[in-house]
């Protein structure tokens, strides 16, 4: 794929969960996704959910603010969701931070959902802006980003909606930033992106060989 960057079906994506300390039996608590449209956020299409794990919220302090078991307990399953949600991803790229590790708890969840792969603002900022601080709340500080996230979804960090904006505009801070010109997915991919072979996952060539499914490191970066 050699067309520009924001040509290719893009997805921004964020998911709250218990914990990966719960490993296979991590629970999706929250889920948010929106296209983007021109390389920028189409807010007015963005899916948002809570999701009802099933099972009582364990007390943990990185469990984002406000995802109790009062609040999801007329939540949505991920059953119900599925196939509003299903739809919205198939074949795209998904566009997250740090997002190999929203990928693995989605295929978890939804194993039928099929992706064309991965695009890793995280993997991008490491390029772009050496030598800075690369969580997602950092990084849209430095962009001047964060009151406009913040006022466009009405949230907070560490929720997915604020999240999912959040990695979608931080996209495309980034690739304004590395690039004086709008360069071809094929470009982004080779420095930001992670193929999505289930069976085998391998990342794609780049400054890091993270493999999809590396488990261990922290959500919220």
């Amino acid at each position: 794929m050699n067309d520009i960057w924001w040509q290719a079906p893009l997805v921004a994506l964020d998911l709250e969960g218990t914990g990966a300390q719960d490993k296979n039996q991590e629970a999706i608590l929250e889920i948010a996704a929106v296209r983007l449209v021109n390389g920028r956020p189409d807010q007015d299409t963005a899916f948002h959910s809570l999701i009802n794990p099933g099972r009582p919220v364990p007390h943990r302090p990185w469990i984002s603010p406000g995802l109790t078991d009062t609040t999801l307990a007329t939540a949505p399953t991920t059953a119900t969701v599925s196939t509003t949600l299903a739809p919205r991803l198939h074949a795209c790229y998904l566009v997250g931070h740090n997002i190999r590790v929203d990928w693995k708890l989605l295929h978890r969840h939804f194993p039928t959902i099929e992706i064309a792969g991965l695009i890793d603002t995280l993997r991008l900022a490491r390029t772009a802006t050496p030598g800075m601080r690369h969580s997602l709340t950092a990084l849209l500080d430095h962009f001047n980003l964060t009151d406009e996230v913040t006022a466009t979804t009405g949230s907070q960090p560490h929720r997915a909606l604020w999240d999912t904006i959040g990695a979608a505009h931080l996209l495309h801070a980034l690739i304004r930033h590395h690039w004086a010109q709008e360069p071809t997915f094929t470009a982004l991919f080779h420095i930001a992106g992670i193929t999505a072979e289930s069976d085998r996952p391998q990342s794609a060539p780049g400054p890091e060989q993270d493999a999809l499914f590396d488990v261990g490191k922290p959500h919220h970066i």
